[in-house]
């Protein structure tokens, strides 16, 4: 995962759509997953951490445009709305969904989990998949690279001439792989804790840059700096985007149900408006190649 931590801002970044008026979708009235072929996605699977209740997690602090003012259970940002979205095809009320604290670099750590799925924008890496589960894709995201108007990189259009700037990613994220293997840069990365950390390197001449997925770059470049830049977005792993899946617990019976809903989220066209709704498109974004 391209992991990110930002602030809230009273702002919002203008490539990136925040309805406030949104809502989590309504409960669905059967208990069988709509779509699913298999009689064991119900709200009494076995599989489930707690018979009749969907219990999700993600990290704390939640941020945009993901989440919106830190509260997953509203229904609002990206991932708040996916996963309700995937509970109501699985026959979950928005009652029955219980949201659990999980930070990021626990998520997938080999063992038991105290929750059904975790949303947290986790990209499916083969290294992670040996300890958990993911479902199908419910994002893709480039990684996107963001300076400031007045740096000497502000008119790079490509990736070599990043070579020699000073990077900085967010710790435990697929973005410092993604630096290394695409950018290689004569600098060794920058590691922050959060994307705050980030933003201020990046502010007092630290850093030249940051990478980080592009719907993040979008919201630090509209919400968090004033005089920022974008300046492309790029692949990784052989140019091909990161896959945004949620995770489960190795194994998990739920695993396939997830999927399905998923499935069918993408077939009735529901997955596409939740993400014209909170995420902004990246069309004209410039491509940095080599």
């Amino acid at each position: 995962m391209s992991r990110t931590r930002i602030a809230l801002s009273a702002s919002v970044a203008a490539a990136v759509v925040l309805t406030a008026a949104a809502c989590a979708p309504q409960p669905q009235t059967s208990a069988t997953a709509t779509g699913s072929a298999s009689a064991t996605c119900t709200t009494n699977n076995p599989s489930l951490h707690k018979s009749g209740q969907l219990t999700v997690a993600t990290d704390s602090p939640a941020y945009s445009p993901w989440f919106d003012s830190n509260t997953p259970a509203n229904g609002k940002g990206f991932e708040s709305a996916v996963a309700y979205a995937v509970a109501g095809k699985l026959g979950f009320g928005q009652s029955q969904v219980k949201w659990v604290v999980e930070p990021f670099d626990n998520s997938y750590a080999p063992g038991a989990k105290n929750f059904d799925f975790d949303i947290n924008e986790i990209s499916n890496t083969p290294q992670r998949a040996q300890a958990v589960d993911f479902s199908t894709s419910y994002y893709t995201a480039d990684q996107g690279v963001l300076t400031l108007a007045n740096s000497k990189y502000a008119t790079a259009t490509s990736l070599g001439a990043l070579k020699d700037a000073r990077i900085g990613v967010q710790v435990a994220t697929t973005s410092y792989q993604a630096v290394l293997g695409e950018l290689k840069p004569s600098h060794q990365p920058s590691v922050f804790n959060t994307t705050n950390d980030e933003v201020n390197a990046l502010q007092n001449g630290q850093i030249d840059a940051i990478v980080t997925d592009l719907p993040t770059v979008f919201y630090l470049a509209g919400s968090e700096l004033n005089n920022a830049k974008i300046l492309g977005q790029f692949g990784y792993d052989g140019g091909a985007p990161e896959e945004f899946g949620l995770l489960l617990q190795k194994g998990s019976g739920l695993t396939s149900c997830v999927s399905q809903a998923l499935s069918a989220l993408k077939a009735d066209g529901t997955l596409a408006k939740i993400t014209d709704q909170w995420l902004s498109a990246s069309a004209n974004v410039p491509e940095l190649k080599p």
